[in-house]
């Protein structure tokens, strides 16, 4: 047989060990302070460079640049950027594929359903349950 199935416990540690890592990381993310202009606010996020190591590969620019290819809002907050709600990654900068550029509309609203979805996220995760008190 010229494949082998690989064994679940080494995956699950090979998994648990990459987790810590990134969770590591992830407390050395520097965020600025925001700047603007007349119709966005900005800031740029610069990633702990041993993090750039734990990102999926599918994430990156294909033409092996080592840059980021422009990333959705689940894919950054999957890499552990934690940020408010409306943030875009508009830019990446290639002499330094760790910084990466972010920015939103002034005056940003989140619309209400998105803010209720999240709060109910956030409950869910902490384990509240709605509507009841101990």
């Amino acid at each position: 047989m010229a494949h082998k199935d690989k064994d679940p416990q080494a995956i699950a540690l090979a998994e648990a060990e990459a987790q810590r890592r990134m969770a590591e990381y992830i407390d050395k993310i520097h965020y600025s302070d925001r700047y603007s202009d007349e119709e966005y606010e900005y800031r740029h996020v610069i990633l702990p460079k041993p993090l750039m190591k734990t990102i999926p590969k599918d994430l990156f620019n294909p033409d092996r640049s080592g840059t980021l290819r422009l990333l959705t809002e689940d894919e950054w907050r999957g890499i552990g950027i934690t940020q408010s709600l409306g943030w875009e990654h508009y830019e990446v900068h290639a002499p330094e594929p760790h910084v990466l550029l972010f920015r939103r509309r002034k005056n940003f609203m989140a619309p209400a359903h998105v803010l209720q979805q999240q709060t109910l996220t956030l409950n869910a995760r902490s384990g509240l349950k709605l509507g009841r008190r101990k």
